[in-house]
């Protein structure tokens, strides 16, 4: 989260209509949350590896390997060097769509370097014994490195034909580089496995462009997911209002900082206070005030019933629940908030390989969570 998520002074009439429309919605699946692991420091990705098995990424530096039982295992040797301040640290982390094969994992993190910090991501291959990480390279970092302890963005997604997507905060204190060409700063990204450009991306052959680019335009994305057709949708932060879950399309311009639906921390507006212009997508769903999203999954199961199935669901960092978010194409015509009572920040939530849905809670004794229908 970046500098206090502060409650805006006023609601917007589209989260109105939203919280109004859940009153009248029908009886939610009966679920139960069971804690699985605990004693996780600030956790923050998660991946499924097979027999059960978790990776946990914590965000002081360290990995780690959740057994199908709930047991922790020790630290997972030869992370990479992290520069663990303020929001940095380990970040994300997934299994390769081939892990069964090649057992490779993917890490996004802070990367500690000169002039300061910037997002990275790591490829390596875990062990056979899955106490320590082999071969680790640094495929991809992004430009410039910048002197901040927030907004690195950092998902990893992996799409359908092997490329990845990766999420770049704007760094904060470099908000307007979001909306030039020339840096990673407040962009998505996307790169083959060895982080290089694929030669169909929206500005290899833009003069002046880095050929990494997918989408501009962004502040701080915090959860990432592919949707049922395959394609790429987001969820970022705002600033005091203005969360928004976006569908970034290649070359896509998402607006940050021209116009947003929030406002400065304390009040006043950001530039010229618009919320649209020509050129700029709107978000497909903003949040006034913000609850400063975190994880993003679309349910793909029929575990918990059919009302569910096809929702995407998102943690709340600010206001400690769980969002479910019912689509129409890309028009969110239903939002529902779960696990008010659970009283923890909720950092990542997936879909795992049994269809059910699993969440981390952010605190320095976080938790892993399975919703287990009842």
């Amino acid at each position: 989260m970046t500098p206090t998520h502060a409650i805006s002074r006023s609601l917007s009439f589209a989260a109105l209509v939203l919280v109004q429309g859940a009153v009248a919605w029908a009886q939610a699946p009966r679920i139960e949350p069971q804690v699985l692991a605990s004693g996780l420091q600030n956790p923050w990705g998660l991946a499924f590896i097979g027999e059960g098995r978790m990776l946990v990424s914590e965000r002081p530096g360290r990995l780690r390997v959740v057994e199908a039982d709930g047991r922790l295992g020790p630290p997972v040797a030869g992370v990479p060097d992290v520069d663990a301040v303020g929001q940095g640290g380990l970040l994300d982390v997934v299994a390769d769509r081939d892990f069964a094969n090649n057992r490779r994992v993917h890490l996004c993190f802070s990367e500690p370097g000169l002039g300061g910090n910037s997002t990275a991501m790591a490829s390596a291959r875990l062990s056979d014994d899955r106490t320590r990480l082999e071969g680790v390279r640094v495929v991809f970092s992004q430009k410039p490195k910048v002197a901040s302890r927030l907004h690195f963005g950092c998902r990893i997604v992996q799409a359908g034909d092997g490329n990845f997507f990766l999420t770049l905060g704007d760094r904060y204190s470099r908000m307007q580089d979001a909306q030039t060409l020339d840096n990673h700063l407040g962009k998505v990204v996307r790169v083959r496995a060895d982080g290089t450009a694929p030669s169909d991306n929206p500005f290899v052959a833009r003069a002046g462009a880095l050929p990494e680019i997918w989408s501009y335009g962004h502040r701080n994305v915090q959860g990432a997911a592919l949707g049922p057709d395959g394609t790429l949708w987001t969820i970022e932060h705002g600033p005091q209002g203005g969360d928004e879950l976006n569908h970034p399309r290649a070359g896509v311009n998402h607006g940050w900082p021209v116009i947003t639906y929030g406002e400065n921390y304390g009040g006043g507006r950001i530039g010229d206070g618009i919320t649209r212009k020509d050129g700029m997508a709107q978000p497909v769903q903003y949040w006034v005030p913000s609850i400063a999203p975190s994880g993003l999954a679309w349910l793909r199961s029929d575990r918990y019933g059919a009302d569910w199935q096809g929702s995407l669901f998102t943690g709340s960092l600010k206001f400690r629940y769980l969002v479910r978010m019912q689509l129409d194409g890309e028009r969110v015509v239903r939002e529902e908030k779960l696990l008010t009572d659970l009283g923890q920040r909720i950092r990542d939530v997936r879909e795992g390989p049994d269809g059910l849905l699993y969440l981390l809670t952010d605190a320095s004794d976080g938790q892993l969570i399975r919703l287990q229908p009842r």
